[in-house]
């Protein structure tokens, strides 16, 4: 099932300040990933889901590689990464790879929040900007980040456009998701959220 949306943007409080502005929610702190020169806010997209808003975090030093998520080429904020919870990650894998995807290996992370606990988690590293395929994620034993009171910004759907459609469904369909994917010349992703006022708003 649908874990979390990624939108990312080169600077944090300009992405936040996005999202307020569209959906008159304004993301809660998350944490920070130490080492990766990143931090997150989150809001709850209902049914076990969340939005997660990343960018550069102010107060660690510049990462030593790219971050995640194609950070460092953002020119602007943008709904780039969607994830996809498992309960066996090293299973989903398996099965993916018998199925002609490869989503790469599982490795360790953790996110140290505001009052200073750690959370762990695994999943797989992030797809290539544009390719439009998901990548898993594992929280094994760590409570998930929508048990933690976050502001509600209920999901309606999300839908993708890619200049090859059927490259992206046969991924999905080695995962046994599904996607609506329309052809378009540049690939991405548009989220419908309802905002409190009940109006229907895009997040691409």
């Amino acid at each position: 099932m649908l874990d979390h949306l990624v939108y990312a943007g080169p600077d944090l409080a300009e992405a936040v300040a996005r999202v307020t502005a569209l959906t008159g929610v304004t993301p809660t702190p998350g944490g920070r990933h130490l080492g990766l020169g990143t931090a997150n806010h989150l809001a709850d997209l209902g049914a076990g889901m969340y939005l997660e808003v990343i960018g550069p975090d102010p107060a660690q030093p510049d990462a030593p590689g790219p971050r995640p998520f194609g950070i460092d080429e953002l020119t602007e904020p943008a709904l780039v990464a969607w994830a996809v919870r498992t309960p066996d990650i090293d299973a989903t894998i398996a099965a993916a790879r018998a199925h002609g995807f490869d989503p790469g290996d599982a490795i360790e992370m953790s996110r140290e929040t505001g009052d200073g606990e750690v959370l762990r988690w695994r999943l797989t590293p992030p797809s290539a900007p544009g390719t439009l395929h998901p990548f898993l994620i594992d929280w094994g034993s760590t409570p998930h980040p929508t048990t933690r009171g976050l502001p509600s910004l209920p999901l309606l759907m999300v839908t993708g456009t890619h200049p090859d459609p059927d490259s992206v469904l046969a991924v999905t369909d080695a995962l046994g998701l599904e996607l609506l994917v329309r052809r378009a010349a540049k690939a991405g992703l548009t989220a419908a959220l309802r905002t409190p006022e009940g109006r229907q708003v895009a997040l691409s």
